[in-house]
């Protein structure tokens, strides 16, 4: 785990909320405080959709952060900041493919990587990212972590984040 404070909050939150760059995650959690502290469970209720419905439109069990993204920003939007948001990300399983074919010989399978995750966390006027990686199993081995970790970090600079590891 590692986190990143995000030099230029602006150029991260346009990102987040009204381009695409995070539009390939799943939102686990998201927490937005301005007049009201509102909560948004990122799973997906079961029974919602059919099946054909999940397998046409390749919902996972988490709502895509592009489905969810337009809702949050409707909460943040207006002249006044929020007074704090974490936001949750996780990896869809496309990404987790790609991670692991851009390490070669990391010691796990796509199936034992139960989640990698991006919080993101804007409070007391700050801004932070901070990864983590959940494991179908127990180890002491923390390659995956620190491959997550850095992958995390490539992300934010390809996407033009000015980002500071803490």
């Amino acid at each position: 785990m590692v986190a990143f404070r995000i030099e230029d909050i602006r150029i991260l939150t346009q990102k987040l909320f009204l381009g695409t760059d995070f539009d390939e995650f799943l939102l686990k959690e998201a927490n937005i405080v301005t007049f009201n502290s509102f909560t948004i469970d990122g799973h997906i209720r079961q029974g919602f959709y059919s099946d054909d419905e999940l397998e046409m439109m390749q919902i996972e069990d988490f709502s895509a952060w592009k489905r969810i993204r337009p809702i949050c920003f409707s909460l943040i939007k207006g002249k006044k900041l929020p007074g704090s948001f974490h936001i949750n990300l996780q990896a869809a399983p496309k990404q987790i493919r790609e991670f692991l074919q851009a390490g070669p010989g990391l010691p796990v399978s796509e199936e034992q990587i139960k989640g990698l995750y991006l919080h993101i966390r804007y409070e007391e006027g700050k801004l932070y990212c901070v990864t983590g990686t959940s494991l179908a199993f127990f180890t002491l081995d923390k390659t995956v972590e620190m491959e997550w970790d850095e992958y995390a970090g490539q992300f934010l600079r390809k996407k033009g984040i000015a980002a500071v590891k803490e």
